[in-house]
């Protein structure tokens, strides 16, 4: 029998979803990483994002599961990024927690799964990227790098993740600036390194989304 093959774009009532969603990816960009996770997901393996904050990317790592029957995975502590904190540009004050005063974007990201009808296919580990990491050995069929951009938490979600792309897998990273003028140089880096590793080949670049393919040991 013949796998279903994925449609070119997600559902449009969960592409309105994605677009409605709290978040920083553009729809161009969207719909680079729902083709690549439909790619991958076709390995029967899990599909896992590092940087969920309130789920907008997520929802078509969701959608991408779901054609194939398999599961996205994503990994937060839900507290925001450094750029995210009071007093830097992507400050958010309607996800800060009253009581406790710190930021806290799991609520919000359970509402946008809930709205978009998602919520089955999606499996949240709260908690620090590396120490997820450690716990998690199985293999994946896409890893999505797009948590903290300094380069302390980039290369330690490559260093973490890169390891469980499955042969033949896809490792997507999010926000690669080659031109500092353009962005942060962390994920630029960390993509580098993937590339200089030799395990990974680049398959395809959408402004600042780089997907590539795991085609040798290592990272």
């Amino acid at each position: 029998m013949t796998a279903p093959t994925a449609p070119l774009a997600p559902r449009p009532e969960i592409l309105a979803a994605f677009e409605a969603a709290k978040g920083f990816m553009p729809v161009d960009e969207g719909l680079a990483l729902y083709a690549a996770a439909c790619e991958a997901a076709a390995l029967g393996l899990p599909l896992v994002e590092i940087g969920t904050y309130c789920g907008r990317s997520t929802l078509l790592l969701a959608e991408a599961a779901r054609t194939a029957d398999v599961m996205a995975v994503t990994v937060d502590h839900h507290r925001g990024s450094e750029e995210q904190q009071p007093g830097w540009e992507y400050h958010d004050p309607e996800v800060v927690d009253p009581v406790i005063g710190r930021m806290d974007t799991l609520p919000t990201f359970r509402r946008t799964l809930h709205a978009a009808g998602l919520e089955d296919r999606v499996i949240a580990l709260v908690g620090r990227s590396p120490r997820i990491a450690d716990a998690w050995q199985a293999p994946a069929g896409l890893v999505f790098i797009d948590g903290g951009h300094t380069d302390e938490h980039a290369r330690a979600d490559y260093e973490g993740w890169a390891p469980r792309v499955a042969d033949g897998g896809l490792l997507v990273i999010h926000d690669v600036f080659p031109d500092p003028a353009d962005g942060g140089q962390a994920p630029y880096r960390i993509y580098r390194r993937a590339l200089d590793s030799g395990a990974f080949t680049e398959v395809s670049a959408h402004r600042s989304l780089r997907v590539l393919r795991r085609t040798g040991p290592g990272i």
